[in-house]
């Protein structure tokens, strides 16, 4: 299946995002068009502007759907990946986390499913970068098998520390997240103590899983992103693993090995 035409649907419903919604209804259960988009909202997905179709078509121009298409069938075969849809819209750029944190993109994965969220200015590194930490997540998912609610808050910080460590793997530095570098080691090692680990059985239903998460209220930005980097990229150093050696382990495995 891979990736879907979004941009045909863009063309056709730019200003009607609850048309788009409703064309994604099937591959989800147990949602209406409206909470379905607000989720995405939540996520990065676009909100229409007056101008919003020069960025759609400056997607199309950049070849979005195609560069996407190419790297998944890479990544596909060098992590032995599943094939699922692969949904591209715009992001909202009126978001200030979207443009701080993650350089104006943003995503979403499912178990089943995958989402990309792109300003019109996207390099296509970045694009790559994006795609990668992503169905970095599907291909973590897939290999333990868990209902989306009973991951805790320590195993979703080392998922996302997977994801953001295989951008620098395949990408280099230059393409990870601006939040990798917003606290020293120190600083992180603190709040791995005072944070994660007092909390570290949290499931993702949870209230305080996704605050801690994300450093909301009065929570560090971005602190559970930022620890989970921090613990892999120590595991590959202390150890003298590649990243493909962590890849080929579960959840599991990796706590036992970070101890945590």
């Amino acid at each position: 299946m891979t990736i879907i035409h979004t941009d045909r649907w863009l063309e056709e419903d730019y200003h009607q995002p609850l048309n788009i919604s409703k064309k994604l209804l099937k591959y989800f259960e147990d949602v209406t068009e409206r909470e379905l988009y607000d989720y995405l909202i939540m996520h990065g997905m676009y909100r229409p502007v007056h101008n919003g179709k020069e960025t759609v078509n400056k997607l199309i121009e950049l070849d979005c759907w195609n560069i996407v298409l190419k790297e998944w069938r890479r990544l596909r075969k060098v992590w032995n990946g599943p094939d699922i849809p692969i949904f591209i819209f715009p992001s909202d750029d009126q978001n200030p986390q979207i443009r701080r944190d993650f350089k104006g993109k943003s995503g979403v994965a499912f178990k089943d499913k995958l989402f990309l969220f792109l300003p019109i200015d996207i390099d296509i590194n970045e694009l790559r970068a994006l795609f990668t930490h992503e169905y970095n997540h599907i291909c973590v998912l897939s290999n333990n098998r868990k209902q989306d609610d009973h991951y805790t808050l320590i195993e979703s910080v080392i998922i996302e520390g997977l994801a953001e460590s295989a951008v620098k793997y395949q990408l280099g530095d230059k393409y990870t997240a601006n939040w990798t570098s917003y606290y020293s080691d120190r600083e992180l090692a603190t709040y791995l103590e005072r944070y994660i680990l007092p909390n570290k059985d949290l499931k993702k239903n949870e209230r305080n899983h996704m605050k801690i998460l994300y450093g909301k209220g009065f929570y560090p930005k971005m602190v559970g992103y930022c620890v989970g980097y921090y613990l892999i990229q120590n595991l590959l150093s202390e150890e003298s693993l590649k990243y493909p050696d962590l890849m080929n382990q579960n959840l599991l495995d990796i706590r036992m090995l970070l101890k945590v």
